[in-house]
């Protein structure tokens, strides 16, 4: 009976490396762009390399292969950085990769130390996965209604919102199997069989979308074409000359603005507006789309000699946002500097008592 169990744990974990590894095929064979392309890859060879590590007959099958238990150590920091390059739009980077780098470290650490060393290690990796997947559930129900890609509002929480309560289950799951092994559902510990059936589901629901990524998913935001219907066309063309006039009249600079708050206010339905942002103004989210007013009128007054003494925080503020941090990620975002560097350069070779106010 035991053999029969062992059996099936590792054709279920074998199913789940395999699905992984067509993941990885697809991806590769895919236009996406560079950085949702080098993230999925790294994260779909991990987690094949989590599955081998997480099956004991697969590990012994493939002669304990030591260079996926490292591979397996970063799972949880790539799954997170899948998320943020797919739905924050941030890059590939040494920052980026920070956290899986680290939970790969701690990994090679906690196997050359001696207990109760290596115990307090694994408690703390597992801790920091749970946390890294909680920041990346959060991230997708943030961006959530901002998103204007009808695709990956879908992919939102078909897939990775389910993927991140996965993992923070998995993650409670492993602590209570640490502690004791004889309850029932500690089964659905992912080395297990049915956790690892759990794990088959999600990825074979991965595989299916990156086998044929959808760019309205992945890909950069493109202008669309008009429409072939005259009607949708006119209404479109309608749509954005009443959304320009109202966002020229300021209206950017609401703190809390939203796409459904500005749907009703020009009493049009919301994925009108979505579908109007996106393909005729070719931007990926709302915030985007309020950043794109925001970031102009910031360059403008960082850049005049009379508002030299007026704080950057002062500015922020008066131009809706509620706090001086996400004016400072969009403004470099936007310009490669910060606020005070851009106003640095701009004010350069101007009078000598013109002192920037930080």
């Amino acid at each position: 009976m035991a053999d029969s169990a062992a059996l099936v744990s590792a054709f279920v974990h074998g199913v789940a490396v395999g699905l992984s590894l067509i993941v990885m095929v697809g991806i590769l064979r895919s236009g996406l762009r560079r950085d949702v392309k080098l993230a999925a890859t790294l994260f779909s060879l991990s987690l094949a390399a989590w599955m081998v590590n997480e099956s004991w007959d697969l590990w012994l099958a493939l002669a304990m292969p030591w260079p996926m238990y490292v591979l397996a150590c970063a799972v949880a920091g790539l799954f997170w950085l899948f998320v943020l390059v797919v739905f924050a739009d941030l890059r590939v980077t040494a920052l980026t990769l920070a956290p899986a780098a680290l939970l790969l470290a701690s990994g090679l650490v906690m196997k050359a130390v001696p207990a109760p060393w290596s115990d307090t290690i694994w408690w703390s990796r597992n801790a920091v996965s749970a946390l890294l997947a909680m920041h990346a559930g959060s991230v997708i129900l943030r961006g959530w209604s901002g998103d204007l890609l009808e695709g990956r509002r879908r992919f939102r929480g078909l897939l990775l919102g389910l993927a991140c309560l996965f993992v923070v289950f998995e993650v409670g799951v492993s602590f209570a199997f640490r502690l004791s092994q004889d309850a029932a559902w500690l089964q659905f510990v992912v080395g297990r069989t049915y956790g690892g059936l759990l794990l088959v589901l999600l990825t074979l629901a991965l595989a299916t979308l990156m086998l044929r990524p959808d760019p309205a998913v992945f890909g950069a935001a493109r202008r669309a074409e008009p429409a072939p219907d005259p009607r949708a066309e006119a209404a479109d063309r309608l749509t954005l000359q009443k959304l320009e006039a109202l966002m020229s009249g300021g209206a950017w600079r609401r703190e809390g603005l939203t796409i459904g708050g500005l749907a009703r206010e020009l009493e049009i339905p919301e994925h009108r507006l979505r579908r109007v942002i996106n393909g005729r103004l070719g931007h990926r989210n709302f915030a985007d789309f309020v950043n794109s007013y925001r970031i102009e009128a910031a360059k403008r007054r960082l850049a005049d000699p009379a508002e030299a003494r007026t704080t950057v925080a002062a500015i922020a503020f008066d131009l809706g946002y509620g706090s001086l941090g996400p004016f400072n990620r969009a403004f470099r975002a936007a310009t490669g500097a910060s606020p005070t560097e851009w106003r640095r350069q701009a004010l350069n070779g101007g009078s000598p008592e013109l002192k920037e106010a930080v």
